[in-house]
């Protein structure tokens, strides 16, 4: 097995950031520079935290020592150990190059994607203005360092873990109080569509919005167009312009561009378009993303209505409001009506709350170890106690597998937290292929900072950190590459000890909602239980949610009763026998002709297009 567990986890890993790029952007629509950059930042940084816990047995203390003492006989080879000299190398290329994309490519990268310029060239000249100031920084202390050069790249690394570290305690300390509550309360169907109409109060009002300001742009756009005639040098501007515009949009403009020809507006410079260039592009990006959002929250709310309505249903059976638009072979095999009914309305809860609180056992267990891991006498850290326990049995899978747990819960609560937190509009991951190019790198910068300090505290946890826990032992070859912290002591035995303990203060403060309290009061609503606005926009939500109902019910009727008219209109067959003319069919009762005419609906799957006997049957004119 010798390289194969790196071999597989490096493929693995690579087919995960895929997915949740293809999730998260647009593989077709967006630049390809700007997907590159994100899937090779989250693909990077997905490898350090899968292959760490190879590292962690490769570097096994007991092996080591085992092999010292000339007993070679007794030492079992892990099954996944890595060569000798591959994992420092592989650490160097991962390390520098996520630190590579993360303080210089992938800003520049987001300069460039958010340029309104029509050129690569303009492009790439705008972003270099924009980081200018950024890259001047980096130069001036870079140039402040160069009188310690021995020491440059440990006073780099470390400087870069400090800001990292900093962050990952703050999303951490939010993360581990709100990933397990928010399994318990979901639990609670009451309480998931309460959260519901909330989301689709405040969706309704930022789709409003979004709406007015694309129509303002789009204005903007259509003063230029009429302004800039076909044979002016900015002409080929303003058409790049035209094609970022939603078709309705660019039809309305065409249409109305022939009765403006009389007017004279004043022309635009290149500079302004370029700025409307970046507002058409964010405008139209903000739009598209409310009107998806708005979709999934309307189909959420149908589902959870149709959930209540079905645990009072005696059939056991799910029924839903509307049909689904497509059915794949695992809800007409597995997932079928009755199997749903059970998972929604018996399973699910229980399930949530016993989830729910063996995550919160890893909360209090990763808090616990956070304030205590810097005792070596006695081990108090509870991650170390279950590695040494492995390491006395010589239990390679075991170390392996706690290990892979721990720093995974870790990252699911530092990297769910990136995924779910929002700034204004400016940074916001959006499901469905909806996260613009900015948001994108964001994230990936985000990721390649935080994830180096986050498995350097995790070996700290678990005693694996001789710079943390004092402790002479062999080290892991990521400690080795980056963990070398001794030449600054005051961050080493000061910062990287005592600043973690803070995750302890910032889950009471999670745990009392005390972040969503100074929101609201800052006007940014978030929903909160035994909040009174909470409650008035619940119920805005809950009123919305109805509205569209009957919409959608009325858009579905009326789609049936022009299905039904072209049915008849198409067949003669049953206009006539309708119409009681001399033939076979005119003798039969009254019922059969209920039945032929339910079949074709019933055939179609279309729900609420069965007639009941004796609606129609006497009104000739309704069947013309």
């Amino acid at each position: 097995m010798s390289g194969a567990a790196l071999a597989i986890v490096v493929v693995v890993v690579f087919f995960l950031a895929l997915y949740l790029l293809q999730r998260y952007g647009d593989l077709w629509k967006q630049q390809r520079l700007v997907l590159l950059g994100t899937l090779l930042s989250w693909y990077l940084c997905f490898l350090i935290v899968f292959i760490l816990p190879l590292d962690v047995s490769t570097a096994y203390p007991g092996h080591q020592s085992i092999t010292g003492l000339h007993m070679e006989t007794m030492c079992v080879e892990p099954w996944s150990y890595i060569p000798d000299g591959v994992l420092p190398v592989f650490w160097r290329v991962v390390y520098w190059t996520s630190q590579f994309l993360t303080w210089l490519l992938l800003p520049f990268m987001q300069s460039y994607a958010q340029s309104g310029a029509f050129s690569m060239v303009g492009k790439i000249k705008t972003a270099l203005i924009e980081n200018a100031i950024y890259y001047g920084t980096y130069l001036l202390i870079f140039i402040s360092l160069l009188i310690y050069v021995a020491e440059l790249l440990t006073i780099g690394i470390t400087a870069a873990n400090t800001w990292g570290l900093f962050l990952l305690v703050l999303l951490l300390g939010y993360g581990l109080v709100e990933i397990p509550r928010s399994y318990w309360l979901s639990s609670s169907h009451v309480y998931l569509l309460s959260k519901t109409y909330f989301k689709a109060a405040k969706m309704a009002t930022e789709k409003a919005a979004a709406e007015e300001n694309l129509a303002d742009v789009m204005d903007e756009v259509a003063d230029v167009h009429a302004s800039v005639r076909y044979n002016h040098f900015l002409r080929k501007c303003v058409d790049t312009i035209l094609t970022k515009c939603p078709i309705e949009y660019q039809e309305e403009m065409g249409r109305n561009v022939e009765s403006s020809h009389g007017e004279q507006n004043v022309l635009p410079t290149k500079r302004s378009l370029f700025n409307l260039h970046k507002k058409v592009i964010s405008a139209v990006q903000r739009h598209r993303q409310t009107q998806v959002q708005w979709l999934i929250l309307l189909e959420e709310a149908f589902h959870l209505e149709d959930v209540a309505k079905s645990k009072s249903s005696p059939l056991r059976r799910f029924t839903r409001s509307f049909p689904l638009a497509h059915h794949g072979w695992i809800r007409r095999f597995i997932y079928t009506p009755t199997v749903e009914w059970y998972w929604e309305c018996v399973f699910r809860q229980g399930f949530c709350r016993l989830l729910a609180v063996v995550l919160c056992l890893l909360s209090a267990a990763v808090v616990w170890s956070e304030c205590t891991f810097f005792s070596t006498h006695p081990v108090l850290s509870l991650f170390a106690v279950f590695i040494q326990m492995a390491e006395k049995h010589y239990n390679y899978v075991c170390i392996e597998m706690a290990s892979f747990v721990i720093i995974l819960f870790m990252c699911i609560c530092v990297y769910s937290t990136v995924f779910r937190i929002r700034v204004f509009n400016y940074y916001n991951l959006v499901p469905h292929h909806q996260t613009d190019a900015y948001s994108l790198q964001f994230s990936g910068m985000l990721f390649c900072r935080l994830t180096p300090p986050l498995c350097l505290n995790f070996l700290g946890l678990i005693h694996m950190d001789s710079a943390v826990s004092h402790q002479d032992r062999i080290q892991t070859s990521y400690t080795s590459i980056m963990g070398s912290m001794h030449l600054l002591s005051f961050i080493s035995d000061g910062f990287y000890i005592y600043y973690p303990m803070l995750v302890l203060l910032l889950c009471f403060a999670t745990f009392y909602n005390l972040g969503s309290r100074c929101l609201n009061l800052l006007g940014l609503y978030q929903y909160i239980a035994d909040d009174e606005l909470a409650s008035d926009l619940v119920d805005e939500g809950r009123e919305l949610i109805r509205r569209e109902r009957r919409r959608r019910q009325r858009a579905e009727e009326g789609q049936n009763r022009r299905w039904v008219g072209q049915f008849y209109t198409s067949n003669n067959f049953s206009h006539n026998f309708v119409r009681g003319q001399d033939n076979l069919f005119s003798t039969l009762p009254h019922w059969f002709y209920w039945f032929v005419l339910s079949v074709p609906a019933l055939v179609s799957g279309l729900e609420g297009a069965v007639w009941s006997p004796g609606s129609h049957w006497e009104d000739e004119n309704w069947l013309h």
